[in-house]
C-alpha cells in the first residue's frame, strides 16, 4: 500500500474553520484527520501540500516513520503551523492503518483500557447564574453531561481593581454551586489572559472554596518555571497545555511542578503518535491528562480513540455542534461517549459530496484593549 495523494477541505464547525485532510492510497483505502488553523487560516494548506511530497509512496501504515520523518525533514523544531499540518497526516494514516486492519484504531494502539469515555462540555463563558442554569439543565438532560467548563470573568477584566475581578468571580461561583447539583463539577477556563502570577494565584483561590474541577490556563505558556511557583500556592488544580506543542515542552512543564492537569491537542501536537508521547510523560509525573478538544466530531473521534487506550485520563472536552459533512458523530449518553468496536479506523464516516460546497467562515479573535490604548492578552 503507498500513499497516492492528499487533499485539503476548508470547513466549518459551528462558526469556527476547520481543515480537514484525506490522504488517498493505491489500494483504495483512505483516511481523514484534522488540523487545529488556529490562523493564519489558509496557512496550513501549502504546508501540507509540501509534506506530501516528502510522504508520496510511503506505506502509509508506517505511521511512526512519517511523523519522524516529517519532524526530522524540518531544519527547525516545527511550531504550530507545522505540527497542527503532521497531527492531520498524523491521523489520516492511523484512520487508514485501522481500515486496512479492520479495526477501530484504540485496538492498534494495544486495546481498549475503558468500556467508554467520560466528557465535560466547553460553555467558555460566565452566563448569568439563571441563564446558565437553563443551559446546563438542557445539556444534561439531552446528553447526561454533569461537568462543565465556564469563564470566571464577569466583566472587562481591564476595566476596573483587579480585587473586584476576583471578588465577582467568587461571589458568581458560589450561586452557581447553590443552584446546581452537588454531585456537577465546574472547570473555570481564565484563557491566559492574567500577566502577573500574583493576580492569577489571588483569582484562583479565590474559586477554590467552591471546589472547581479545575483552574485553567490563566498564565502564557512561555515561561514555564512561573508554573512551578503558580501552582505550590494555589489551593486549586491547575490545568494547562492547549498552547504547548512539543513533548519537551510538556516535560520542562511537569519537571517544573508546573500543573496537575495537562491539556494537549490532538489537533497541534503533532498528532496521536505525539499525543500519546506527551501522555506517557504526563503519568509518570502523576498528571492526568484531560485533551483539548473544542472541535468538531472528527477530532472528538480521535480523542475518543485516544482517551480509550490512555489509563491516565481525566475529561474528554466536547462542544455539542452539528456539522453538514458528518452524518455520524459520537454523540455522549449519560455524559460517556460509547466506543464503537464494530468500525474501523475512527469510526466516523465523512461526507465527501458535502466537503464539495465550500462552507468555510473567516473568525478572528478579538485583541482586548486596555484603557491606556495598550493591548492585552486573547
Amino acid at each position: 500500500m503507498k500513499i497516492t495523494a492528499l487533499r485539503t477541505y476548508m470547513q466549518r464547525v459551528d462558526v469556527r474553520p476547520r481543515l480537514l485532510v484525506k490522504v488517498e492510497t493505491d489500494e483504495g483505502v483512505s483516511g481523514w484527520g484534522e488540523a487545529y488553523n488556529h490562523g493564519p487560516d489558509h496557512a496550513l494548506i501549502p504546508v501540507l501540500e509540501y509534506m506530501f511530497q516528502q510522504i508520496e509512496g510511503v506505506d502509509p501504515r508506517r505511521v511512526e516513520y512519517v511523523v519522524r520523518r516529517l519532524l526530522q525533514e524540518a531544519r527547525f523544531p516545527p511550531g504550530a503551523i507545522g505540527l497542527a499540518a503532521i497531527a492531520a497526516i498524523d491521523q489520516a494514516l492511523w484512520d487508514i492503518s485501522g481500515k486496512a486492519a479492520g479495526l477501530p484504531v484504540y485496538m492498534l494502539l494495544g486495546g481498549n483500557v475503558r468500556d467508554r469515555v467520560p466528557v465535560y462540555c466547553g460553555v467558555y463563558t460566565a452566563p448569568d447564574p439563571p441563564v446558565c442554569l437553563d443551559l446546563t439543565q438542557e445539556l444534561n438532560e439531552r446528553y447526561g453531561f454533569t461537568a462543565f467548563k465556564l469563564s470566571p470573568y464577569r466583566r472587562d477584566i481591564h476595566a476596573g481593581r483587579w480585587g473586584n475581578v476576583v471578588k465577582e468571580a467568587a461571589d458568581y461561583f458560589a450561586e452557581i454551586r447553590s443552584i446546581h447539583p452537588p454531585e456537577w463539577e465546574f472547570a473555570f477556563e481564565a484563557h491566559a489572559r492574567i500577566f502577573e502570577p500574583r493576580q492569577a494565584i489571588q483569582l484562583g483561590n479565590a474559586l477554590a472554596p467552591y471546589d472547581p474541577l479545575w483552574f485553567e490556563e490563566p498564565l502564557r505558556p512561555e515561561y514555564l518555571p512561573a508554573w512551578g511557583h503558580l501552582r505550590s500556592q494555589l489551593d486549586v488544580p491547575l490545568a494547562t497545555g492547549e498552547s504547548l506543542f512539543l513533548p519537551q515542552d510538556f516535560l520542562a512543564l511537569l519537571t517544573a511542578g508546573g500543573a496537575d492537569i495537562v491539556q494537549p491537542d490532538v489537533c497541534v501536537v503533532g498528532g496521536l503518535a505525539q499525543m500519546r508521547r506527551i501522555a506517557t510523560i504526563a503519568e509518570t509525573h502523576f498528571a492526568s491528562v484531560a485533551p483539548h478538544n473544542p472541535m468538531g466530531p472528527l477530532a472528538t473521534a480521535v480523542n475518543v480513540h485516544f482517551a480509550a487506550n490512555h489509563h491516565g485520563l481525566k475529561l474528554v472536552e466536547y462542544k455539542p455542534c452539528e456539522t453538514t459533512w458528518c452524518p455520524d458523530p459520537y454523540l455522549p449518553v449519560d455524559g460517556y461517549l460509547e466506543l464503537r468496536p464494530d468500525r474501523p479506523g475512527w469510526g466516523v464516516e465523512i461526507d465527501e459530496s458535502a466537503l464539495a460546497s465550500d462552507d468555510y467562515v473567516r473568525w478572528e479573535r478579538v485583541l482586548p484593549i486596555r484603557p491606556d490604548g495598550s493591548t492585552g492578552y486573547v
